[in-house]
């Protein structure tokens, strides 16, 4: 279901009548993608979807205004008509002088075919509803719960697999064509087991790849039911400073919001902990975060931002110093900074260390909290302040002593990230935000 040739020739004309018709300038994105969902209930199959999205967005700086517009009709006659109205009505709005598409040499000249990051899997085409069902059902452990059980009980599995392919292309008036095509592959499952005193505990686990022959399936349901047991038998701790390890599965939490406050609208609106730290060392010297949207067949990788503005490898804090915000051609002119890119697309944080995983990183910690997952809470972009639920483990000598429970983390970002001291190697490439398992000390836990 790629982009057909008739269709990005609709694009070009859209493109050319906005021309024509009275705007200065435009930019036209046209975006089409395609997904098929198998649900798994208990080791049947409990649905299946199909889901086709096709849709152009047009962008149009008329008279020193601006506006954005959508549309899922791809007839000439209908987007003429829809493309006058739009154009009349950007004409209505106040003026923006701040409002234009970005310089010329900014716009990435590397994505004519789409699949230059060979982020498209051929086998793709071949895939077929029967395939699907019997791949789906082949994730399931249902049948054969009773040989992983060692003192709970499986009592509910449910999973989905899906796969997709996106295809999208962004042209503009100043000679723009960049296109992007990538498929996705992803299976995940929660699983709900019972203790012997009839307590349930549930838990998940998923992997998700571009390419079929990376996606790890087999083990996903198994991985769930182990993780939900793992929980049984909870204890309490008193309230403290501890050493914190955070797994690489839910460690974007911790790192999102330092994304969020190093974005444009946050620091245009004052409303980042980080407004005022380009070029300053606001974390500690062993912490390097970089943004590598450039590599090939790795989820997150990007040639080109949705303004057409080309990516490229670069650190976002390298040595503990913030090395770039993330600004797009409007927010940068408000703020008379230069743009770059619009936001990271695949961030890296570079291991601390020697260790390789997280089991080598509980060793070197010794006594510790290991957190598995958060279950609530919030953060504060203009403080950068924290409270999140957490559940994982108690760690002593580096071993896991019992399962933990209703306890809040507490801190603010600034101060978490400067008492990083190691992380483990073992980042999920299924991921966006390739994190590892991160350490932390001094970290607030209350009960």
């Amino acid at each position: 279901m790629k982009l057909t040739a008739n269709e990005i020739s609709i694009a070009e004309y859209c493109r050319d009548f906005c021309l024509r018709s009275g705007a200065d300038k435009v930019r036209v994105t046209l975006t089409k993608s395609l997904m098929d969902l198998t649900g798994i209930l208990n080791g049947e199959i409990d649905k299946t979807a199909r889901a086709l999205d096709r849709s152009i967005q047009l962008a149009i700086f008329a008279d020193g205004r601006f506006g954005t517009f959508s549309s899922n009709r791809l007839d000439k006659e209908g987007l003429e008509e829809f493309i006058l109205k739009a154009i009349s009505t950007v004409k209505m709005l106040e003026a923006d002088p701040f409002r234009n598409l970005p310089a010329p040499e900014r716009l990435a000249k590397d994505a004519a075919s789409g699949n230059e990051l060979e982020l498209y899997d051929p086998h793709y085409e071949s895939l077929e509803s029967n395939w699907r069902r019997d791949f789906s059902l082949g994730t399931s452990i249902w049948a054969r719960k009773e040989s992983i059980e060692n003192g709970f009980r499986i009592i509910a599995e449910e999973g989905e697999y899906s796969d997709s392919v996106f295809d999208s292309l962004t042209i503009d008036s100043q000679g723009l064509y960049a296109r992007h095509m990538e498929t996705s592959f992803e299976i995940g499952y929660e699983v709900t087991v019972e203790d012997k005193d009839g307590n349930r505990y549930s838990s998940y686990w998923w992997d998700a790849s571009p390419l079929l022959k990376d996606l790890k399936a087999v083990d996903c349901a198994e991985k769930a039911a182990l993780r939900a047991a793992a929980q049984i038998g909870p204890e309490g701790i008193g309230s403290g400073k501890y050493a914190v390890v955070v797994d690489a599965e839910c460690a974007s939490k911790l790192l999102t919001p330092v994304l969020n406050a190093l974005g444009g609208y946050a620091l245009q609106q004052k409303n980042s902990f980080l407004e005022g730290a380009l070029e300053k060392k606001i974390f500690p010297e062993v912490l390097d975060i970089w943004d590598c949207p450039r590599e090939k067949g790795q989820t997150g990788s990007r040639l080109f931002d949705s303004e057409g503005v080309g990516t490229r490898t670069a650190p976002i804090i390298e040595k503990g110093v913030v090395k770039q915000y993330f600004l797009n051609t409007y927010v940068a002119a408000k703020m008379g900074m230069e743009p770059t890119v619009e936001d990271a697309t695949r961030v890296v944080v570079k291991p601390i260390g020697e260790c390789k995983t997280a089991d080598d990183l509980l060793a070197k910690v010794r006594d510790c909290i290991y957190v598995t997952g958060f279950n609530g809470g919030n953060s504060n972009t203009s403080t950068g302040n924290f409270s999140y639920g957490i559940e994982g483990f108690l760690v002593k000598d580096g071993k896991i002593v019992c399962p933990l429970r209703e306890m809040l983390m507490t801190g603010d970002f600034i101060t978490l990230w400067n008492s990083i001291f190691a992380t483990a190697d073992d980042a999920r490439p299924c991921m966006s935000k390739l994190i590892p398992t991160l350490a932390f000390a001094n970290v607030d836990i209350s009960a």
